[in-house]
């Protein structure tokens, strides 16, 4: 029996936000999840009643994206499309570093949903770390109008080697300091009081670049909705600094050198 239908939803907002951030594009990432649940309905027993609901979709997840990609058994559940066969999922290096620091879950678990032993798994992240903290640095625009939360944020950033170009409490002073400083990143809040929405900000700086945004905020539901175009990568509020650390990693890691301003560290 199929485990409760509203456990299922309420879980997809995270295995959306773990699958667009794993694959660097919210319609790569919402791609799998859709194969992920044409999988489920295909076969309901492949989230059995009493599984941690949790855990179970996201074993699914890579369950059915990597037997799609490999072809091999059960790969007749679901027909992806040519360019979704073309993109094949990031490292298993990131794979579990994403699922530890992003969605929370313990190395054990993380090596259950990847289907590996929980000893190749501590070595996976040992070895994923080990690339974050080699990531070269860049220039960081913080979009919050929180005084205490934006210092909080820019102290940690810059702890990470990164460089804070500004920070703006308003739209207009977020679209201003980017037209002058042209950041390589941008961290923002989507609702910035009196000052507006950090979600317009982000609208219109992307209209003239293509840097990647990461939403950092206390109300995570309202960039997960499947009505609009919605972020790549969200952190919720307050984080560890381990989650925005991979966050940032990850993010950068999509960025060719045209598309974001690096610094020397």
């Amino acid at each position: 029996m199929r485990a409760n239908s509203e456990e299922i939803v309420h879980n997809l907002k995270y295995l959306r936000r773990y699958a667009r951030a794993l694959m660097g594009s919210q319609d790569s990432g919402d791609l799998y999840v859709r194969v992920c649940l044409e999988a489920l309905l295909a076969e309901p027993d492949l989230l059995a009643a009493g599984t941690d609901v949790k855990r179970g979709l996201f074993r699914l997840f890579h369950a059915v994206a990597n037997r799609n990609i490999d072809g091999g058994e059960g790969a007749e559940l679901v027909d992806l499309s040519v360019e979704a066969r073309l993109r094949a999922l990031p490292t298993s290096e990131r794979q579990i570093l994403l699922l530890t620091s992003l969605e929370g879950f313990s190395t054990a678990s993380a090596a259950e949903i990847l289907d590996i032993p929980v000893a190749e798994a501590e070595a996976l992240l040992v070895d994923a770390w080990a690339t974050v903290n080699q990531q070269i640095a860049t220039s960081i625009l913080v979009i919050e109008d929180e005084p205490v939360i934006a210092l909080d944020i820019a102290s940690l950033v810059t702890e990470l080697g990164h460089q804070v170009v500004g920070v703006a409490a308003s739209q207009t002073e977020a679209v201003a300091i980017f037209k002058k400083s042209q950041p390589g990143l941008i961290l923002a809040d989507i609702d910035l009081g009196a000052g507006g929405s950090g979600i317009t900000a982000v609208t219109d700086i992307l209209r003239m670049s293509s840097v990647p945004v990461i939403f950092v905020t206390a109300y995570p539901e309202r960039l997960l909705t499947g009505e609009r175009p919605e972020p790549t990568y969200l952190v919720t509020k307050p984080f560890e600094p381990d989650t925005l650390k991979v966050t940032i990693s990850q993010a950068l890691s999509f960025t060719t050198a045209g598309h974001a301003k690096r610094i020397a560290v």
